[in-house]
C-alpha cells in the first residue's frame, strides 16, 4: 500500500429550480395557516388537538423546506455534501433548492491575489537578499480545494512562500556575481515563468491554477546593501571610464591619420607621443583643461 489518498474529483449536480419550490413552500405555509384556523374553530377538544398536531407538522415541514434554498452568484459555486457524502458542485448562477439537510459550502471562482511578505533568504552565492512575489490564482476544482487539503487558502500561502524561497536559492542575485546568464535581477521574466510552473505543480493537489506569478520586490539585505551599492557604483564608474578611453583613443587615432594623410605635419615618434598624450589628457579629463603655450622648441 502507498501513502497516497484517493483524490475527490469535482462533478456537477442537478438541483431543482428555486422558484417552483418556493411555490411549494408557500403552499405549505397556507396549509399550516388553514389547519391552525380549523383547530381554533373545532367543536371538540379531540378535533382541535388533531388539527393542531397537523398544523405543527406543516409548520415544521415549511421551516425545514426553507433550509433547502440557496443562491449561486456569478463566478461562485456551491459544494454539496449530504451526510458526509460529496454529492456534487453547482456552478450555474441562480436561485435553487436541494435537500434541506445538504451542507452547501460557498467556494469563490474569482481570481485572487496573494502578495507575499518580504522573505529574507540566501541566493545561490550565499548572499542574503530580500525577495517577495505576487501570485494570482483561481480555484479550478472545488472538490480538490475542499476535500484534498485542510485549508486551501492557507495551503496556497505556505506553498507560495516555499516556492519563492526555493527559487531564490537556485539563482544568483546578479549576473555580475557569477558566470551565469540568468539571475534574479537580469532575467525576471524567465524567473517568474519558472515560479509559475513550480506553483502549478505544487498546487495541483489543491485544485488551484496559477494565472500569474511575478517578483514584486528584490533587493540585497540591509546588512550588505551599502557595500553592494558601492560596488555597483564602482562598476558603473569603471564602465563609463572604459567607454571614454575607448572613444578618446579612436579620436586620437583618427586625428593622427588625418594629419599624416594630408601632410599637414611631419611628426617624429617623440612629437607624436607628445601629441597623443596631450589629446588623451584633453579628452579624458573630468574638468576643463587649461592650454599651455609653448614659446620655445619642444626639444629645449
Amino acid at each position: 500500500m502507498t501513502g497516497e489518498r484517493e483524490k475527490t474529483d469535482e462533478r456537477g449536480f442537478e438541483v431543482l429550480g428555486g422558484w417552483p419550490m418556493f411555490g411549494v413552500w408557500l403552499g405549505l405555509v397556507a396549509a399550516a395557516i388553514a389547519t391552525i384556523r380549523e383547530a381554533a374553530l373545532a367543536s371538540t377538544d379531540a378535533a382541535a388537538a388533531g388539527w393542531g398536531i397537523l398544523g405543527g407538522l406543516l409548520i415544521l415541514t415549511a421551516v425545514v423546506h426553507l433550509c433547502g434554498f440557496f443562491v449561486v452568484n456569478p463566478n461562485a459555486s456551491r459544494v454539496l455534501v449530504l451526510f458526509g457524502r460529496y454529492r456534487g458542485t453547482v456552478r450555474r448562477n441562480g436561485f435553487f433548492w436541494t435537500n434541506p439537510f445538504t451542507i452547501k459550502t460557498r467556494v469563490s471562482l474569482r481570481a485572487r491575489n496573494f502578495d507575499s511578505d518580504k522573505l529574507k533568504v540566501n541566493d545561490k552565492g550565499g548572499s542574503p537578499i530580500e525577495i517577495a512575489a505576487v501570485v494570482v490564482w483561481i480555484v479550478r476544482d472545488t472538490a480538490h480545494a475542499l476535500f484534498d487539503v485542510d485549508d486551501y487558502e492557507e495551503y496556497v500561502r505556505i506553498q507560495a512562500e516555499s516556492a519563492i524561497r526555493g527559487l531564490a536559492s537556485r539563482y544568483h542575485y546578479d549576473a555580475e556575481d557569477c558566470d551565469e546568464v540568468v539571475s534574479l535581477r537580469t532575467a525576471r521574466e524567465e524567473v517568474s515563468d519558472e515560479l509559475k510552473q513550480e506553483l502549478d505543480a505544487r498546487l495541483e493537489r489543491a485544485g488551484v491554477d496559477i494565472v500569474e506569478a511575478r517578483l514584486s520586490h528584490l533587493a540585497y539585505a540591509p546588512e550588505i546593501a551599502g557595500a553592494m551599492l558601492r560596488r555597483q557604483q564602482a562598476d558603473a564608474v569603471i564602465a563609463a571610464r572604459k567607454k571614454i578611453v575607448d572613444g578618446a583613443v579612436g579620436m586620437v587615432e583618427m586625428a593622427l591619420t588625418e594629419l599624416q594623410s594630408k601632410n599637414v605635419l611631419d611628426l617624429d615618434d617623440e612629437r607624436r607621443a607628445t601629441m597623443v598624450s596631450n589629446l588623451l589628457v584633453v579628452l579624458c579629463a573630468e574638468q576643463a583643461t587649461q592650454p599651455v603655450i609653448n614659446t620655445g622648441s619642444l626639444y629645449n
